[in-house]
């Protein structure tokens, strides 16, 4: 009973250190970017003695970083999934926007002020490596895969490459409008939006158009015009 009771406290405790851990990461890194934060520095503002605490419990600084993003995407895929639920079988962009948007700042909206959720999101986004492992994750969950094909599936008129395209532009339109909001409302400066519920309600709005916005024909391309010397030899 001693040894039991003996490694539930020793669980306990680590599950605490690990969170404390994420905690402090996730802020630093949201303040200073991925690689000017230590694992020293890491561990100090997590209150741990040991400098190799943050290695210790997780490893690399990639396991470290999708850790804190499996935190907040087990949260926003709930409320993907009822979205989702919601909304299966409609033909209508602006529905399947509203999946992609919505979950993603109802969830900032319980974070908070200040939070760093969102600002941390844009550090791991312009990481070209980080980016891969975190958007491979991402898609390898069920409900985002089935709102991908959703709105793919009213997007028939767009080719691959364009809708490829404006499919990065909403994902950095989104990504860096809740990181601004975020800083604004930890900063405690005015915000375009009065709450997360408009800010969602505006990105919906604005994807929905860059998404169906019509498509500037490419003009076919002309030989370049030979000159006089070149048609003289």
């Amino acid at each position: 009973m001693a040894g039991a009771q003996g490694r539930t406290a020793h669980t306990g405790r680590a599950a605490g250190t690990r969170e404390a851990i994420m905690a402090a990461a996730e802020r630093l890194y949201a303040e200073h970017g991925l690689v000017a934060v230590s694992n020293r520095q890491i561990g100090e503002a997590a209150g741990q003695g040991n400098v190799a605490a943050v290695g210790y419990h997780f490893g690399t600084r990639a396991d470290l970083v999708r850790a804190i993003m499996g935190k907040h995407s087990a949260a926003i895929d709930a409320i993907r999934q009822r979205m989702l639920d919601e909304t299966r079988g409609s033909r209508e962009v602006r529905d399947w926007v509203a999946c992609l948007v919505r979950p993603a700042t109802e969830h900032l909206a319980t974070l908070g002020v200040p939070s760093w959720h969102a600002r941390f999101a844009v550090q791991v986004m312009t990481d070209p490596v980080l980016r891969a492992i975190v958007t491979e994750e991402a898609l390898a969950r069920q409900p985002l895969r089935e709102i991908l094909q959703g709105l793919g599936g009213c997007l028939g008129f767009l080719s691959d490459g364009t809708r490829a395209q404006r499919g990065d532009m909403a994902r950095q339109l989104i990504t860096h409008t809740c990181a601004e909001r975020e800083r604004a409302l930890a900063d405690g400066t005015s915000t375009r939006q009065p709450s997360w519920e408009d800010t969602a309600a505006a990105l919906t709005d604005a994807i929905t158009g860059l998404l169906l916005a019509p498509v500037t024909p490419v003009p076919p391309r002309t030989a370049p015009r030979r000159t006089a010397h070149e048609d003289h030899r």
